[in-house]
């Protein structure tokens, strides 16, 4: 089994590949990274000298170079090549779409042109917008407010779409929000835990009540790699894990784990288009045979503890 990954130097494809190795011994991982400031070599450390692993360096909107690859006889395909900061998205919202749409669009037609058996796409419970009360479903209608999550949806129904009109075998995942070890502290969880152990503010938010549910990375992959087997194409699968927190309960989580004082929050100007709260139903995964194993409080020390003892990684990041 031949797997292509691409943004797999990424803080979800990296434990994605992991798990990968671990797990099947037959299988053949081609890690394809671009190498932006989130891509990170030292994620996939461990693995260098695994001959079952390869990584190549490349553009996702690189036609030629994705063909050449994908054309070497690639069994799957498995899409987490992203933008992914909101923020970032706010100010640069032409590479947004560049890379996470017509960087999506180029792996379909590789895949299409040399029969990929499948190819799953890794997209956001954030395409689905704001809700104040309930859980979105896969077939409720997108409302993405940021030029990120707008940019997820295109690429979310152009791979749905490369099924309907080509019968490509696509499948597709909207998790809600990862945590846990190798995420770039760009992102809320990372980020406090590396400022508070440093003494540095903590900037949150409005008034810090924006809720996430969050998903330990590692749970997340379990239920990738269950759609990526038995998932039925042409169809998406929410994956959450229940964990809805608003970030200032995150914060308090983290400052109280590494005693650090409340003193350290930092209350700043809320971000446009700033979503209130994203919720998701999970009964479809569920009925695959999925659900999060890890507790969240648990899973919450663990990737706290990480960091502590990982200052070698995130330190040059920062």
């Amino acid at each position: 089994m031949k797997i292509l990954v691409t943004g797999g130097a990424g803080f979800i494809g990296s434990n994605f590949i992991n798990y990968l190795l671990e797990k099947y011994k037959d299988a053949r991982i081609i890690n394809y990274d671009k190498l932006t400031y989130a891509g990170n070599p030292d994620n996939l450390r461990d693995m260098e000298n695994d001959p079952r692993y390869k990584f190549v360096k490349g553009d996702i909107c690189d036609e030629k170079k994705v063909g050449k690859i994908v054309s070497g006889g690639v069994d799957r395909i498995v899409n987490f090549a992203a933008e992914s900061h909101v923020d970032k998205s706010i100010t640069d919202p032409g590479a947004f779409v560049r890379t996470n749409v017509y960087g999506t669009q180029v792996l379909l037609e590789a895949a299409r042109k040399h029969k990929v058996e499948r190819f799953l796409f890794i997209s956001t419970d954030e395409i689905y917008g704001s809700r104040e009360k309930g859980s979105f479903r896969e077939s409720d209608a997108f409302s993405p407010s940021s030029p990120y999550s707008a940019s997820k949806a295109g690429a979310d129904l152009l791979a749905l779409a490369y099924h309907r009109t080509f019968g490509l075998p696509v499948v597709v995942t909207r998790s809600s929000n990862n945590f846990g070890p190798y995420q770039y502290p760009e992102k809320l969880i990372p980020r406090f835990i590396t400022n508070a152990m440093r003494g540095v503010a903590l900037p949150l938010y409005g008034d810090g009540l924006a809720v996430r549910d969050w998903l330990y990375v590692k749970d997340n992959c379990e239920a990738l790699d269950l759609v990526l087997e038995k998932g039925k194409e042409g169809e998406a699968y929410n994956v959450g894990a229940g964990n809805e927190h608003t970030n200032k309960e995150i914060t308090g989580i983290i400052l109280e784990a590494l005693e650090k004082p409340e003193s350290l929050i930092k209350y700043v100007a809320d971000r446009p288009g700033h979503d209130r709260r994203y919720s998701i139903s999970t009964e479809k995964v569920a009925a695959l045979g999925w659900k999060p194993r890890h507790e969240f409080r648990g899973a919450m020390l663990k990737t706290i503890n990480w960091y502590v003892q990982n200052e070698w990684w995130w330190k040059k990041l920062i």
